[in-house]
């Protein structure tokens, strides 16, 4: 294994104090039916991803992404299937649901560990997190605990500073992202259940979408004054709640480190967000977290609504997580940027 990750609580980091960048050497560009070979096992097993120090490394891989892009097209299935209150609800569960497990555990849990919970409940919401299409826990905290130690820097993949769609959606979509560096996330990879979520992070969603299609089927059949459908339920439970759901996530990437008020003075460009809070379920309160990311909570204020935190402290009464972190006095009692 790798050497050991450390997320710093507070303490800003600036260019004087960041660790150099990476000098391993560039690779000859590997032959075009191998290139085409290893973006399609990279559709089903993650693990063949190669290193990324090869002429290719930034470059969109259009082939590798194809699913991401037909994602998208899937919304347009809309057109026929139509919609019905069934339809708007199951979307609706889903994004709510996928949301939280991605800011709950994919984001403060996994990237973070600002709280304890069974290996059980863990495993649950990293699967829930999973059929999120936002690829595996592993690759997730890795790349975030990434973005937090050279936050809008020049390695940092995801700094606006790249521009707005490199930002946003253009960083993961290169081989350079594509791999999970299991040196950073080493308390996480000891979960041999984790690594299989990680390795085929196309499994769940596939089973949710066959799933979804199943069900809207089996409702059209007994009830068909529902008036819903398999192909309903595939196109607005799947296909349009994942890429609502994708967007309103990235922000946080994108808009975050850029529109905003800054209560605190850090090294990076994050700022809070109002409307990317209510958005994303506190995630948008993005400058206190860059400050103090240890915390649980994002929202520091009593006004600062923080739908995670909600969410975690109602778990956390029913014994289902333990020990949040809370935002210490010093930062509360912090004068104001």
């Amino acid at each position: 294994m790798g050497r050991r990750y450390r997320i710093e609580s507070h303490t800003p980091r600036t260019p004087g104090n960041a660790p150099a960048p990476s000098s391993s050497p560039r690779t000859a560009r590997p032959p075009a039916p191998a290139r085409v070979l290893r973006s399609l096992r990279l559709w089903f097993d993650s693990a063949a991803a190669a290193p990324a120090n090869d002429a290719d490394a930034d470059r969109v891989d259009w082939l590798r992404v194809l699913p991401f892009v037909l994602l998208h097209l899937g919304c347009a299935g809309v057109i026929w299937v139509g919609v019905s209150p069934v339809a708007l609800l199951v979307a609706g569960a889903l994004y709510a649901l996928r949301m939280f497990a991605i800011t709950g555990f994919y984001h403060r849990y996994f990237s973070h560990r600002s709280f304890r919970t069974s290996r059980g409940l863990q495993f649950v919401f990293a699967l829930i997190g999973a059929a999120s299409v936002q690829r595996g826990p592993l690759w997730w905290a890795a790349h975030h605990r990434h973005h937090h130690r050279y936050a809008d820097q020049a390695q940092d993949p995801h700094s606006p500073r790249h521009g707005f769609w490199r930002s946003h959606m253009g960083w993961f979509m290169t081989p350079r992202a594509f791999a999970t560096d299991l040196s950073r996330v080493q308390d996480l990879a000891r979960y041999p259940e984790l690594r299989w979520l990680d390795r085929y992070d196309v499994a769940v969603p596939l089973a949710m979408a066959i799933a979804l299609y199943a069900t809207g089927a089996l409702l059209q059949h007994l009830w068909p004054a529902l008036d819903t459908s398999g192909a309903q339920l595939l196109v607005w439970g799947f296909f349009i709640s994942t890429v609502v759901l994708f967007h309103a996530t990235v922000t946080i990437n994108s808009l975050s480190h850029r529109f905003g008020s800054r209560r605190f003075e850090t090294a990076d460009d994050s700022r809070n967000n109002f409307l990317l809070a209510l958005l994303t379920f506190g995630e948008g309160w993005h400058n206190n977290h860059h400050f103090y990311s240890s915390s649980a909570r994002q929202g520091f204020r009593w006004w600062e609504v923080d739908l995670t935190w909600y969410g975690l402290r109602l778990l956390a009464l029913l014994g289902l997580v333990r020990d949040l972190k809370p935002v210490p006095a010093w930062v509360l009692e912090r004068r104001e940027h």
